[in-house]
């Protein structure tokens, strides 16, 4: 008997009749002598209702608070999936992420998962039971507060279990039939990737595309988690992702595997900071003091006459107001002129651990965008993605013409959306 591990995402069980579809998919698996745990988010649109709710109340709600606010959200989806499967005919038990043993640092609204030690949930689903997990959420190490992951956290609350587990396999149910070469409610023609390497998921992951998390995807190579990305509207196979492809699976490496856009980042440029060592870390310094993550930095020449350069980031709109202020408190200490922020622009970028050793690459995205008329702000590489900053307005654009240029379309029928957001 194998052990597996689903998780549910906020679409697939958005309303009564979803759950009682989710609810019969997971028996069909306990049916076939598996031992099941689901990991289910909040249904719909619930944690944003929350959220709204909460902004109503409190224009800066505490960090306690808030999470405690945000978790009833998945209690009441598992809950109610467990309430259905028992109206199947199997027994199911509903735990919380704390119940569960999801142990977290103590960093509310984004916390990091520590350990796992899911002592009840082995012995429920020992004695039977398909066991209901509370995505999103755990318990503190210290203070035993409830905290939250972030958004998209049930993924990693998914993958983290199926590691504690020793599951066989992580499957993450969603609203479009796998992984896609774009998003394919921006690409129409996009395909569906058979199976996808951690390394090339991970850049795919961290540079826009929504379908899984990029801390989900990270503890599910370190563990060796194969994850199965499908579709709870049908019963099509999907995308594995794993270090090599399983079993019978005949995939051949792609040079390219697709294309990510994300529209949720800004851009900081720090004008007139003095050319001299020490400068940008002190910039960054200030920047990682305050919590923030940055994305991508460019550092312009600085003009012979003055001594003084421009140094850009970008970094999650969310957190724009948050560093604006941190950098602006340290001004005369770093002694740079003034600060530009700019939140309507767009990531694009192209991911394969094909282009390394592929000549040509590079000209042919520059090359794609140029025709299509889109200027280029900042560049950042890696071994295996180069991403550009353009205009937010250029972005749609820009997608459809790099996936055009490097063959990504299908030939087949146009890429099926079921509902949702793809998470």
């Amino acid at each position: 008997m194998g052990l597996v591990v689903q998780k549910y995402g906020g679409s697939s069980v958005a309303d009564a009749e979803g759950i009682k579809r989710v609810a019969k998919r997971i028996v069909d698996a306990k049916k076939n002598g598996n031992q099941v745990v689901v990991v289910v988010s909040a249904m719909g649109d619930t944690t944003d209702e929350l959220i709204d709710l909460a902004e109503q109340v409190s224009p800066m709600p505490a960090g306690r608070e808030f999470d405690m606010l945000l978790t009833a959200g998945e209690r009441i989806s598992m809950a109610l999936l467990a309430m259905a499967i028992k109206n199947l005919g199997h027994e199911a038990q509903s735990f919380t992420g704390s119940q569960a043993g999801v142990i977290t640092d103590s960093v509310h609204n984004k916390a990091r998962i520590i350990d796992v030690t899911p002592g009840r949930i082995r012995t429920s689903i020992d004695e039977g039971n398909i066991a209901i997990v509370a995505g999103f959420q755990g318990v503190s190490q210290e203070g035993k507060n409830i905290t939250t992951l972030g958004r998209g956290g049930s993924d990693t609350t998914a993958v983290a279990l199926a590691a504690a587990l020793d599951a066989e396999v992580c499957e993450i149910y969603t609203d479009v039939d796998g992984v896609f070469t774009a998003d394919p409610r921006v690409v129409k023609k996009a395909r569906k990737i058979d199976w996808i390497s951690f390394e090339d998921m991970l850049e795919l992951a961290a540079s826009g595309s929504k379908v899984l998390l990029h801390r989900c995807v990270e503890y599910a190579r370190r563990y060796n988690i194969p994850i199965h990305v499908r579709s709870s509207f049908s019963g099509l196979r999907g995308t594995w992702v794993s270090n090599e492809p399983l079993g019978d699976q005949q995939v051949e490496h792609a040079i390219i595997s697709g294309v990510a856009h994300d529209v949720s980042e800004a851009k900081i440029t720090v004008v007139g900071v003095p050319d001299k060592p020490g400068e940008a870390a002190a910039i960054f310094r200030t920047i990682a003091n305050a919590e923030v993550n940055i994305d991508m930095v460019v550092q312009n020449v600085s003009a012979a006459s003055t001594g003084l350069t421009d140094i850009s980031f970008t970094l999650p709109k969310s957190e724009g107001r948050k560093a604006i202020d941190a950098l602006e408190r340290s001004r005369s200490a770093i002694g740079f002129d003034s600060l530009r922020y700019d939140d309507q622009i767009a990531k694009i970028s192209l991911v394969g651990a094909g282009m390394k050793t592929n000549p040509g690459v590079t000209a042919g995205f520059f090359e794609a965008l140029s025709d299509a008329g889109v200027n280029i702000e900042l560049i950042s590489t890696s071994e295996i993605r180069i991403s550009v900053v353009t205009r937010a307005d250029d972005v749609i654009e820009a997608v459809r013409a790099v996936h055009s240029a490097f063959g990504l379309d299908s030939d087949s029928d146009e890429a099926v959306v079921y509902g949702g957001t793809g998470r």
